[in-house]
């Protein structure tokens, strides 16, 4: 079995690269910047495989550059970057890395939760600023979360994982999706509803779905509208699913109380007027950054490579049917 030539498009874990490095030939962009379209076009010719990151569009042009090139294996869940169907048409493999990620992302969102709750970050850095003089009464008051309602937007993997922990705390679980989930209501006494009631009814809401045409901008200037003005939203699945401008606007006006965001609809710009915001908190797209998490991802995406390369179908292949 001959060694493939293969590209990594940004660092990843030392374990990954070395499993990937006994049995590839391999180029690391080792910047920690993210290539441009030229850049990404003159480094994948050549190669017999390709790993990316959810930050690289994969798109037709590039598959193109990429000529020969038997699989694109994505150091991430979401797929969103890569046109799958120009894929398939050129019969290269696409593979993610389901799973892995599915508590760390869930645990984000709690931490995200927790901190708009109780004012975290706001508070932080009152106290660095030396602005602390003692207990007050009225000082930095926040949200309970105990035996609160919880909403929960896409009952998925990791909306499943997110709502299993709002049980510790006496949470009633409401959730919506494109249909009922029955296992998602054994695992959490969750109640399936509109988004609506959902939006009208829970103190928090937590968006677990993924990016598709039917969730661009699912919560926007209308949605918003629905909550309660002690709301507080979390996202840690894609920035484009809110409309990130109408957020702004109702995070400015009290329209909602607060927000928690892992992702960004302009990632990694933000809309103008979101980092003024005290009742933001807003994380670098860390929801899956643990080291365990990022070793397994990298591991997960080495594997669906190797097994392209030993003309096996790669477990996480995305569109199996251009397996030959």
């Amino acid at each position: 079995m001959s060694r493939w030539n293969v590209y990594v498009t940004n660092e990843i874990p030392k374990p990954a690269l070395d499993m990937l490095a006994e049995y590839c030939d391999m180029e690391v962009n080792r910047t920690g910047q993210v290539l441009t379209k030229p850049q990404l076009l003159e480094k994948v010719k050549g190669r017999d495989a390709v790993l990316s990151l959810l930050t690289d569009p994969i798109d037709a042009e590039v598959m193109d550059a990429a000529k020969g090139a038997k699989i694109f294996a994505n150091y991430a869940v979401g797929y969103n970057n890569i046109d799958i169907p120009s894929a398939t048409e050129r019969g290269i493999m696409v593979s993610n890395t389901p799973g892995v990620l599915t508590d760390t992302t869930a645990e984000m969102a709690w931490a995200l939760l927790f901190s708009v709750a109780r004012r975290v970050v706001e508070s932080d850095k009152y106290t660095r600023l030396g602005k602390y003089k003692g207990w007050g009464p009225m000082l930095f008051l926040g949200q309970d979360v105990m035996n609160k309602t919880v909403g929960v937007i896409g009952a998925g993997r990791i909306g499943l994982s997110f709502a299993k922990r709002a049980k510790a705390f006496d949470m009633k679980v409401l959730y919506t999706d494109i249909a009922a989930n029955p296992q998602f209501e054994k695992e959490t006494d969750g109640q399936f509803v509109t988004l609506e009631t959902l939006l009208k009814e829970s103190d928090f809401v937590s968006i677990h779905t993924p990016l598709l045409p039917e969730t661009f901008h699912l919560m926007s200037e209308q949605e918003f509208k629905l909550m309660k003005k002690t709301a507080i939203l979390i996202n840690t699945s894609r920035g484009p699913v809110v409309d990130e401008s109408a957020l702004v606007k109702a995070l400015q006006s009290g329209e909602i109380w607060g927000a928690g965001l892992d992702v960004y609809e302009f990632e990694p710009e933000f809309s103008e007027g979101l980092m003024e915001l005290d009742n933001a908190i807003i994380c670098p797209h860390i929801a899956s950054a643990t080291i365990d998490t990022r070793t397994k991802m990298g591991t997960i995406a080495v594997s669906n490579i190797l097994a392209a390369m030993r003309g096996e179908l790669p477990p996480n292949c995305l569109n199996p049917e251009v397996y030959k």
